[in-house]
């Protein structure tokens, strides 16, 4: 009976259904006395922002995370961004494996377009591939972080270690440091601590190029020509996203700070707006060119089935290679040697748009609804829906409507824009027929 009840619907619906619960609940228990610091009770506009800003590991707050919550909340709160990050239907899964029971194909299915994979065969094996290299990874992470914590701020240093580990890894962004550095502070208390900025760097870039490329170089080790085009996508594409803004910014807007401060500043700044929502520096003194470079990384991403959001890596780079493929009038895109499908290029495309359309319209609403600038409205509506959580200051101040505006933002960037629509939209019955076609200039 079970069964046949969730199989009336699609494994979108019930992926945008287990991501819902999820936020909701979270918004409920954060609502309690005991999970604030002053033992009051919060209202359900800010538990359900911080909420939807966990699961869908973005970093948005309006409530600083060190100060307002207690350890409770805290608790809870990473609780919800490991859930978020690795996935409602991958947490699951995992834990009917691990109890047992029989995955029936329906699961395999919903889990294979939860976590982006190619083919539904081994698909249960990858989920224990991903929750036992996540731990893993987030232990050393914490390891790594530990020396510094501690001797910054005693025994306390070893919870902050594993907060900061899995925030980073899981590519949320939120941070305790509120009590220590100041509220709303980040991590700009060690903008030139090498043992700090390089362990979370790392933390992210690893969350952030996905599951399918964590399982290409463990089979394939250095043998890079051997990788997916998917993991070459990702990997170059990731590299020259890190690499060149990091020099822009090193020669525009870091320059009056000493040479290993600005290297670690640049790199940081580079790294972080793909979808992770530190921040080591105060982004509103950067030029506007370095601001509008940090939009585009925020509305880029991370790249598919990772714990980041985003319109992700590979969907610029198909784009581009379409556009080559037209100047050299060629009949489809190519890359490594690969040829890129059509419908991979439509639903590029349409990605593209939704992470256009959407910021653009965001800000305007944000703009006269709160009498603000509309570039650093632009800049928080792209934060939501890249899922990065980095801003310029304005969200606590921001009106009722405008944080129901960046809540949606921030769930259509977690389950993505094609899912919503896929979800809405869920058609059965395959095309048979056509319209007659009829051409139409362009450009």
């Amino acid at each position: 009976m079970k069964q046949k009840f969730w199989k009336k619907f699609s494994s979108f619906q019930i992926i945008i259904g287990g991501f819902l619960a999820v936020i909701l609940l979270g918004a409920v228990l954060l609502m309690f006395p005991f999970s604030s610091a002053a033992g009051q009770w919060t209202s359900f506009e800010d538990t359900l922002f911080t909420s939807t800003s966990a699961v869908c590991v973005t970093g948005l707050i309006v409530k600083d995370t060190g100060i307002y919550w207690s350890l409770f909340g805290q608790i809870l709160i990473l609780i919800l961004i490991q859930i978020g990050g690795l996935g409602v239907i991958s947490f699951a899964v995992f834990f009917a494996a691990v109890s047992g029971r029989k995955i029936s194909l329906f699961q395999r299915s919903m889990l294979q377009e939860s976590i982006s994979a190619h083919q539904i065969g081994g698909i249960v094996r990858m989920t224990g591939f991903i929750f036992r290299n996540a731990f893993i990874i987030e232990v050393i992470g914490a390891a790594a972080l530990l020396p510094a914590f501690c001797l910054e701020f005693g025994p306390q240093g070893i919870w902050m270690a594993f907060f900061h580990s899995v925030s980073a890894f899981c590519n949320a962004g939120f941070d305790i440091m509120g009590g220590h550095s100041g509220e709303f502070s980040s991590l700009t208390h060690f903008a030139g601590n090498p043992a700090v900025v390089i362990p979370i760097c790392l933390l992210i870039i690893v969350g952030g190029i996905g599951f399918l490329t964590w399982d290409d170089i463990a089979e394939n080790k250095f043998r890079f020509k051997k990788y997916r085009l998917q993991s070459k996508v990702i990997l170059v594409t990731s590299l020259l996203l890190i690499v060149l803004p990091a020099i822009m910014f090193f020669f525009f807007d870091f320059k009056d700070y000493p040479l290993k401060t600005r290297i670690f500043l640049s790199l940081f700044q580079s790294v972080t707006p793909r979808t992770a929502g530190f921040n080591t520096a105060d982004l509103s003194l950067m030029t506007g060119a370095g601001k509008a470079v940090i939009v585009g990384l925020m509305l880029i991403g991370g790249s598919p089935g990772s714990t980041a959001g985003g319109m992700k890596t590979t969907t610029l780079p198909v784009l581009l290679a379409n556009a080559v493929s037209v100047f050299r009038r060629k009949k489809n895109a190519e890359m490594f040697g690969r040829r890129i499908d059509d419908a991979t290029v439509k639903n590029a495309s349409a990605l593209l748009m939704i992470y256009l359309t959407l910021p653009v319209a965001g800000a305007a609403v944000l703009s006269v609804t709160n009498g603000l600038p509309i570039a650093v409205c632009a800049f928080e509506t792209a934060s939501a829906l890249g899922t990065a959580g980095l801003t310029l200051g304005i969200t606590t101040g921001l009106n009722t409507l405008s944080h129901i505006l960046l809540v949606i933002f921030m769930f259509i960037g977690r389950v993505g824009g094609l899912t919503l629509i896929y979800a809405a939209l869920s058609v059965k019955t395959a095309e048979v027929s056509q319209y007659p076609v009829e051409k139409i200039n362009v450009g």
